[in-house]
């Protein structure tokens, strides 16, 4: 399968669904974001308009690519108007029973070559591949944390993914110029499993007073060369999104390492979640998710 300008659909218009739709049509590729309704169709949609139009005022972009980009961006909450995708890609909540009962609707509505991809970090890929009629064309596609600036993307094969499916699926991330490392289908693949307990140990040491969010974060960047501080990315990712991740490790692993510290939850309950809300570990008076 090639894939030079084709039709990518994004189920899920949050931070990952939003980002993930950034990085496609940024690539040349036809950009559906689905969402449940109109409103949390358009948030999503602005997020990649403000992203491009971002890129394009700090020189990353050139002003045609980023017009461009966004003509091929449309949105929708008719799942009917996935008809024509080459690849689907799943980015909604870590709930087992909603990502099964949106591969076994979207079965009806494409075509049987079409690449189902699921964004989950802490699911089962055989376990969701299983709402679908069609497995063997299910791949796990882990795109990491801001998904337009963050390189990486981790692919976990299901029980019955198929060989083709496989190799499209990483022709289709090189054609999104991202890196990909081929991973297990195991709970929290390579990353979560390194970065969850390391995000939860920074938040501890926060709160015994060890550091201040700022050295913290100065120190990790400054020291181990990480392009931003763990409260930095926090901050972009949720404290809401870390907590269902770490709780969704802890109930498969029962290793107390991933278990959220209590400041998470007091954190939520004041909601103070991160970017999105205009405060989290810092405050902002630009809340977009990939704004600096």
């Amino acid at each position: 399968m090639t894939f030079h300008q084709r039709t990518v659909a994004v189920l899920g218009s949050g931070t990952m669904g939003s980002g993930i739709a950034v990085v496609s049509a940024r690539a040349g590729h036809h950009t559906v974001l689905f969402d449940l309704d109109d409103a949390r169709v358009k948030q999503g949609l602005d997020r990649v308009g403000d992203f491009l139009d971002r890129s394009v005022a700090l020189g990353k972009l050139d002003a045609e690519a980023g017009a461009a980009a966004k003509a091929r961006t449309r949105g929708t909450t008719d799942l009917a108007d996935l008809a024509g995708a080459d690849v689907v890609i799943e980015a909604v909540v870590e709930d087992l029973a909603v990502k099964q009962d949106l591969f076994r609707r979207v079965d009806g509505i494409v075509s049987d070559r079409t690449l189902l991809h699921t964004n989950t970090s802490t699911l089962s890929v055989t376990a969701i591949a299983a709402g679908s009629v069609r497995p063997e064309r299910v791949v796990g596609t882990h795109y990491c944390n801001p998904a337009p600036l963050m390189k990486l993307v981790e692919v976990a094969d299901g029980r019955h993914t198929g060989g083709w499916a496989h190799d499209a699926t990483l022709d289709f991330l090189a054609s999104l110029g991202k890196t990909t490392i081929v991973t297990k289908d195991r709970p929290g693949f390579i990353l979560n499993r390194f970065l969850i307990p390391w995000e939860n140990s920074c938040i501890d040491a926060l709160e015994s007073g060890l550091g201040t969010v700022q050295s913290i974060d100065t120190a990790v960047k400054g020291a181990l060369g990480h392009p931003m501080g763990p409260f930095e990315l926090l901050d972009i990712v949720g404290l809401d999104i870390h907590r269902q991740v770490a709780m969704r490790l802890y109930e498969q692993l029962r290793d107390p390492r991933f278990f959220p510290p209590p400041l998470v939850d007091r954190m939520i309950a004041a909601g103070d979640l991160g970017r999105k809300a205009g405060a989290g570990f810092y405050t902002y008076d630009d809340n977009r998710l990939f704004g600096s």
